[in-house]
């Protein structure tokens, strides 16, 4: 189909979680698009640090809530690497300031939805369109799509409750798109990360170092972005065909019932 190596798509690749991915989708053989709502020079030291393992890495430069923006990073796809074999749907936001559900503005609600879910949701649609096409053109084509959630989707804040929607709603994407894909051998995965150290959570992270050190998680430390990028790894490679529609949790225990 054009690429002799497989290639990925990972929105928000250019740090945290999202760059945690695309490093391990580089050592797993990988050409790499990145997307991000930076400039390129921005996220110069990421790509760089991606291209040095050997991966054909480009920028795409977009914001997946915008139609116009989804459909220049595909483009941009296509045009340099004729397929995508592999979307990691990474991107996403958490609210602007944390606010009780009772005071929770619509500004801020629809704000998080239009990236973390809607702008997925059709990223996603396109993608899969485009994926069927490359299948029905070759047989041996191998796709995935791969949706970083959060175990947000299920554990309840009420200091931040659109994002905890955003999240059940990517949950609900997962289940519905593998249902569709299904008929195309086109797997579809949710990865649901836990306490994850990134630039995300510096905000709060003296919370959690309390919260941590007291017990909050099985594994007694905080996950870090490769811990979620060697799930994706995983999942990517194929090592997980008949688990389409599942959800991984990458959490260090935190969400096993205990007494």
């Amino acid at each position: 189909m054009g690429t002799v190596r497989r290639v990925a798509l990972v929105t928000g690749g250019s740090r945290g979680i999202g760059f945690g991915c695309a490093a391990h989708l580089a050592a797993a053989g990988f050409d790499l698009a990145i997307n991000g709502v930076k400039e390129e020079s921005d996220a110069a030291d990421a790509l760089g640090k991606l291209r040095d393992t050997g991966a054909q890495v480009i920028y795409c430069r977009g914001n997946i809530a915008e139609r116009r923006d989804r459909d220049a990073i595909l483009a941009r796809v296509e045009n340099v690497f004729t397929g995508l074999h592999v979307l990691v749907n990474n991107a996403g936001v958490a609210p602007k300031e944390r606010l009780d559900i009772l005071e929770t503005t619509e500004e801020s609600f629809d704000f998080v939805l239009d990236i973390n879910l809607r702008g997925s949701f059709f990223l996603t649609q396109a993608a899969a369109n485009w994926m069927i096409a490359q299948k029905r053109a070759d047989a041996d084509y191998q796709g995935c799509i791969i949706n970083i959630s959060s175990i947000s989707a299920t554990v309840a804040s009420v200091n931040r409750g659109e994002y905890c929607i955003s999240k059940a709603g990517m949950s609900m994407t997962t289940k519905l798109f593998s249902s569709r894909l299904g008929e195309y051998d086109i797997p579809v995965y949710e990865v649901q990360p836990g306490v994850i150290r990134t630039d995300m959570t510096a905000g709060v992270a003296e919370k959690y170092d309390q919260l941590i050190s007291n017990g909050l998680c099985v594994t007694p430390r905080w996950g870090f972005p490769e811990d979620v990028g060697k799930a994706v790894a995983a999942l990517a490679t194929d090592q997980f065909p008949y688990s389409t529609g599942q959800v991984f949790v990458v959490d260090g225990g935190l969400t096993v019932p205990r007494l």
